[in-house]
């Protein structure tokens, strides 16, 4: 697209001075020419204390650098360009109010960059268009943020906030498949709350249901961020612990029992002693799918609580 003529800017001045579309001209110098009621509104300074003075003079806190390459740019090709508010929120610092529930009381802002020739047909000036695209840059906004909330939400578990058992069950066959192609091992650590009925029926589900995230949170502050703990079922817990051996992931368990009896959960004040059985199992050659390794450590947790309880076993 080529530059605008003077007779087209002169229309262009006279469609936009009173729109509600910012407007401002200036030379390669950035000394402005023009400067719409839009521009006079939104910053507070008048058309006649705006033209004629350097734009950074005006507004020291405008990105020079990123401004001036783009004119320079828009000059020397003449060409007109845009630029978005995905790519800059905003040029200009004005305060919107478009949107009283926005995430942002910043007007977000899309711009033009037409290139105006002069009587010889050279390049001389550059008008500046900026629309205020606030409320649909909220909008587009509060729906990402709404699918990212429903992302989390199909993935978690509403109670502890671990991951809920299908997407740690993905999140398995992942790191087995990953571990099958690398010869690389992981561990799987499944463990129960020990006589967790007797606290539903002595105390209520409530007192259930926060002993279930109490444990949880101790949980995760024991964790790296490469280990994924989810909440199996009921009071049952599941650990893929990557790139971990069966001794670390002992040490893991050793740990988190350890922390449960330092920080028991209080209700109405009073301690609820919390102690699990832990099984673990350390992925082998001989385990066909990520289902078998389950069983393993599934196994091994059967063998902890048959001998008692509030103790840990590995798969052999």
């Amino acid at each position: 697209m080529m530059s605008l003529s003077l007779l087209e800017l002169q229309q262009l001045l006279g469609v936009l001075k009173y729109l509600d579309v910012g407007l401002l001209v200036m030379d390669r110098h950035f000394i402005v020419t023009f400067w719409n009621d839009f521009m006079a509104n939104h910053s507070g300074k008048a058309a006649r204390d705006v033209e004629g003075q350097e734009l950074f003079a005006l507004f020291p806190e405008l990105p020079q650098d990123w401004l001036r390459q783009r004119v320079e740019t828009v000059m020397a090709l003449n060409t007109v360009t845009f630029t978005t508010w995905e790519q800059r929120p905003h040029l200009f610092a004005f305060s919107s109010y478009r949107s009283l529930t926005g995430r942002s009381s910043a007007m977000y802002q899309n711009l033009t960059f037409m290139p105006i020739a002069g009587a010889d047909g050279s390049v001389d000036k550059i008008a500046l268009v900026v629309y205020d695209v606030t409320e649909a840059a909220n909008s587009r906004l509060a729906l990402e943020d709404m699918n990212q909330r429903l992302s989390v939400l199909s993935r978690t578990d509403p109670l502890t906030g671990l991951l809920n058992r299908r997407s740690w069950e993905a999140m398995l066959a992942e790191e087995y498949a990953r571990c099958r192609r690398s010869g690389r091992t992981s561990t799987l650590m499944m463990f129960d709350i020990d006589h967790f009925k007797q606290v539903n029926d002595t105390h209520g589900h409530q007192a259930g249901d926060m002993v279930l995230q109490h444990t949880a949170t101790l949980l995760s502050n024991k964790l790296r961020t490469t280990d994924k703990a989810g909440r199996y079922g009921g009071e049952e817990f599941a650990l893929l612990l990557t790139d971990t051996d069966a001794v670390q992931a002992c040490q893991l368990a050793d740990r988190l029992c350890t922390a449960l009896a330092a920080r028991p959960a209080r209700l109405d004040g009073k301690p609820i002693t919390i102690t699990i059985s832990a099984g673990i199992a350390q992925l082998t050659a001989d385990m066909g799918d990520a289902q078998a390794w389950v069983k393993a450590a599934d196994d091994a947790l059967y063998q902890a609580k048959s001998a008692g309880r509030n103790t840990t076993k590995v798969a052999s």
